[in-house]
């Protein structure tokens, strides 16, 4: 099963939708860490989710969904660009015993918010908070529409730590595509009818044909994704300069160096001392090339 987005809308209706499945880009952010199984399938659902929002944002840019809690789970990021590139990362209390295998969204995160944040290419950068009122991702994301959006939207999220999947249908504001007062109502009530297990195996067009076979369904060509982490050496030297000179100069005297690692895919970024102080000295040029 490829790693795809499909878009798809029902004729006559101002309803529309998305279905999403992962494998390899899952493997790829999974890989590079060793989660618990319950924090494996909560970051699945969030990979699933940010590729979904992304594709119905429309966003000429880079979306990220961060989850922070108080619970043993304490962060959940994930990221993606409409080039289909995701990647994700979660954090643990360390002085937390591990979740049991089975704990879910409310048990790992406890209170807390999900922040989404939408950063275009050009123009202002866009956050919205939702609070964690729900026991899934799904209904806090739902939450999210409903409050920041005023846009009725369900999701439907699964993973069973080798592949994620979600599925997303959104009411349109335009009343005047409408010519179906009922095809919110009874394509949301089909949905719901969904097993984890169809929605992460079942081919997409399949699904959507059990799903919708008396409806007309107008579907859209799959979208590839993959995993691709967006650090970079500039990124990185740039990060390191929030610390402040001071912190800087400490790490170097100690150091001799600065040695450190993209949270994300692991790839490592050295710094000399010489290097660190050109940054210091102009903060505004080009990070140091490698040697």
């Amino acid at each position: 099963m490829s790693d795809q987005i499909q878009r798809f809308l029902f004729e006559r209706t101002n309803v529309r939708g998305e279905i999403v499945t992962l494998e390899q880009a899952h493997a790829e952010v999974m890989e590079r860490h060793d989660y618990p199984p319950a924090v494996t399938r909560q970051l699945g659902e969030l990979l699933a989710a940010v590729a979904l929002l992304t594709e119905t944002v429309k966003l000429d840019g880079t979306l990220s969904i961060e989850v922070r809690g108080e619970g043993p789970l304490t962060m959940l990021m994930a990221e993606s660009n409409p080039g289909g590139e995701l990647r994700a990362i979660a954090r643990l209390d360390e002085e937390a015993s591990l979740p049991a295998e089975d704990a879910g969204f409310a048990e790992l995160l406890g209170e807390g918010r999900i922040t989404i944040t939408l950063d275009p290419r050009e123009g202002r950068r866009y956050q919205g908070v939702v609070a964690l009122h729900r026991d899934s991702l799904a209904g806090c994301l739902e939450d999210y529409f409903s409050q920041s959006e005023q846009l009725p939207t369900r999701l439907w999220l699964a993973d069973d730590g080798r592949h994620a999947g979600g599925l997303l249908l959104q009411r349109l504001p335009d009343e005047s595509l409408n010519q179906d007062d009922d095809a919110w109502d009874r394509t949301v009530q089909l949905a719901a009818t969904l097993t984890p297990a169809e929605l992460l195996e079942v081919d997409q067009r399949e699904l959507l044909h059990r799903l919708y076979h008396e409806e007309t369904v107008r579907v859209f060509a799959p979208k590839a994704l993959r995993f691709a982490c967006s650090c970079s050496r500039e990124r990185i030297a740039g990060a390191l300069l929030t610390l402040g000179d001071e912190e800087l100069r400490d790490i170097l005297a100690e150091q001799g160096g600065i040695a450190t690692q993209c949270h994300f895919c692991h790839t490592r970024y050295e710094f000399t001392v010489a290097e660190v102080e050109a940054m210091l000295d102009d903060p505004e040029g080009p990070p140091p090339t490698l040697h």
